[in-house]
């Protein structure tokens, strides 16, 4: 029987052997991929790190952004507000030619009257008829001043509010592209803590394994001592 007992020993010894070095292979394995994780998780923490860079560098990029856009509102707010003055001195530049050209045709009606009344005063109708050229001519350039500021402020102003307006939505569609980036930018540096946080359970489970491993194989060995001693006394 201790024979019998000794053959099973040096059977589960040699069990043993080739299981510890299985567990010594896999042990080799682990600690390979345990460098392996350690490598990934170093350069997820880079890859982290550089993500937290870009997020702070969008992060000004967006508030120099939205200062140059608020800069363009109040550009754009300023340049409204001049068109409106110069709307306002267009009307009452009409407003002007308008009074002028009813004391135009007051003047003419008064100079034909004193025309007709003072016919032996030819001095005073030639006076009178320069007046009214002067007058003629005043009307003209008024009206020629008022068509130019209509003009400028059709042209000019149009055009300047067209292109802050795009300047505008240039802006805001850069500024939405920066946030997109920025939202990408935090999506990827969680990905990769929770990619962290599960190469770190598996290390630590592994871990784990390998010292309930190494528990077994001592408990193996006392064993087989004890059988070896057992057989001995025999």
């Amino acid at each position: 029987d201790t024979q019998l007992q000794l053959d099973d020993a040096l059977r589960g010894n040699d069990d043993l052997k080739e299981n510890i070095a299985i567990v010594d292979r896999r042990n080799t394995l682990l600690q390979a991929e345990l460098e392996e994780l350690r490598a990934v998780i170093e350069q997820t923490e880079r890859a982290r790190k550089l993500a937290e860079t870009e997020l702070i560098e969008c992060s000004e990029r967006v508030q120099l952004l939205h200062s140059q856009n608020t800069s363009l509102i109040n550009q754009k707010k300023k340049l409204e507000g001049d068109i409106n003055q110069l709307q306002t001195e267009v009307e009452d530049s009409i407003q002007e030619c308008r009074n002028a050209e009813e004391k135009a045709k007051k003047a003419i009606t008064d100079a034909a009257m004193m025309a007709e009344e003072l016919k032996k005063e030819q001095d005073t109708s030639a006076h009178l008829e320069r007046m009214k050229k002067n007058m003629e001519q005043t009307i003209k350039d008024l009206q020629h001043r008022l068509n130019e500021a209509e003009q400028i402020a059709m042209k000019g102003g149009k055009k300047q509010i067209q292109k802050l307006e795009a300047r505008v939505r240039d802006l805001e569609n850069e500024l939405e592209a920066e946030q997109r980036r920025c939202t990408e930018a935090v999506k990827g540096a969680r990905k990769y803590e929770r990619r962290i946080k599960e190469l770190t359970y598996q290390t630590e489970e592994d871990r784990k394994n390998n010292l309930r491993l190494q528990d077994l194989v001592d408990k193996l060995q006392l064993k087989v001592k004890s059988y070896k001693r057992s057989s001995e006394e025999a």
